[in-house]
């Protein structure tokens, strides 16, 4: 059975609403055959990458990056998971106060390098989180979830 990883870094309200919607759909009744593994940022590691066949990435836009939690992640797996994941389908979501600028350049860089196949346009917005965001981040999780069934 394949398996999507989400790793994120959901630390509030509005972070594990949006978290919430993205794994309803990764969940969807329709997506049958599909293991879906939530980890926090600080606890996903090299072996839950290279077990996983797709992922999922959520994170603030925190001071013009990406949360210090998945960088944490990125900087521990990167080296040892790169050759062995190019190619698999993720996408992601970022949610900012203000400015995402700075997180979504540092999300693209980073996934490049890693090989990583983009297959859902990204959720990244800022400000409040709207019932269209929320139906954005389920659709976004279903359609991950979809590729790893193909």
């Amino acid at each position: 059975m394949p398996r999507l990883l989400v790793v994120q870094h959901t630390p509030t309200d509005h972070l594990a609403t949006i978290a919430d919607a993205v794994l309803a759909g990764a969940r969807h009744p329709d997506l049958e055959g599909v293991e879906v593994t939530v980890l926090p940022a600080l606890e996903a590691g090299i072996d839950d990458v290279l077990a996983a066949d797709g992922y999922l990435l959520g994170t603030p836009a925190n001071f013009g990056y990406i949360s210090g939690a998945l960088k944490h992640f990125f900087d521990t797996v990167y080296d040892h998971v790169r050759e062995g994941t190019a190619k698999r389908p993720f996408s992601y979501w970022i949610h900012g106060g203000y400015d995402t600028t700075g997180a979504e350049r540092a999300m693209e860089q980073i996934t490049t390098g890693l090989g990583w196949n983009l297959v859902a346009e990204p959720l990244v917005f800022t400000g409040e989180v709207t019932d269209a965001h929320l139906e954005s981040a389920t659709e976004l999780g279903g359609t991950v979830a979809a590729t790893l069934t193909t």
